[in-house]
């Protein structure tokens, strides 16, 4: 009861598709949706589980469970353990499943019991919201990251983020090879040879040069 309005604050500023959601989230999630519209058997639910685990339970799951990550704070066992109960209420309350009580159904099924229904609407809600906005275009989202990238010059090393980067490529390279030459937009800004040169630079893997 102490904690509840802190929790429902939480959930509704994370979960609030007005003008503060940023340019990449309405942008990575139309992407997602023009995914699902290319192919004709993906359902509204896996849609819901994409968007869900490329945001919610990806980002703020993780920062739910570990705030030490962004804020310089010590996380007892007793503040642990409730961070835990509240992080998997918000992983409940992204999912489509319906959950029935019992008296073995864990802690946080049952502290929440009343509020998850509230709180599954207003995940809908949200992405509903982002689908409605105004589209961002490629060349407002280059500006944007342009200017994320500006800001944080001097805090990232950007040579061990692309050394990353590639060696996911690089597991993956003929996979994503061949998307990049079955895809158009990709063929028109020449990226399977920006990805082959790499890895002729890289690996001197045998490509088409």
């Amino acid at each position: 009861g102490t904690l509840q309005q802190f929790v429902d604050d939480f959930f509704r500023s994370v979960l609030c598709s007005n003008a503060t959601v940023p340019p990449a989230v309405k942008y990575f999630f139309d992407f997602l949706d023009e995914q699902a519209l290319r192919h004709d058997n993906v359902d509204e639910e896996t849609l819901h589980i994409w968007k869900t685990n490329s945001l919610p339970l990806r980002y703020w799951v993780n920062i739910l469970r570990n705030p030490h990550f962004i804020f310089d704070v010590h996380v007892t066992e007793v503040v642990d353990a409730s961070l835990h109960v509240i992080s998997q209420t918000f992983m409940d309350a992204c999912t489509k499943t319906e959950h029935k009580l019992s008296r073995e159904s864990p802690s946080n099924k049952l502290l929440y019991a009343k509020e998850i229904s509230t709180y599954k609407k207003m995940v809908d809600d949200y992405y509903k919201g982002i689908r409605q906005m105004v589209p961002v275009s490629d060349q407002d989202m280059n500006t944007h990251l342009a200017e994320v990238s500006r800001q944080h010059t001097d805090k990232l090393n950007t040579q061990v983020a692309l050394h990353q980067l590639y060696q996911y490529a690089s597991k993956y390279y003929d996979v994503i090879i061949q998307s990049l030459d079955e895809d158009p937009a990709a063929q028109n800004k020449q990226l399977t040879l920006r990805l082959q040169q790499i890895a002729a630079a890289l690996e001197n893997k045998v490509t088409d040069l």
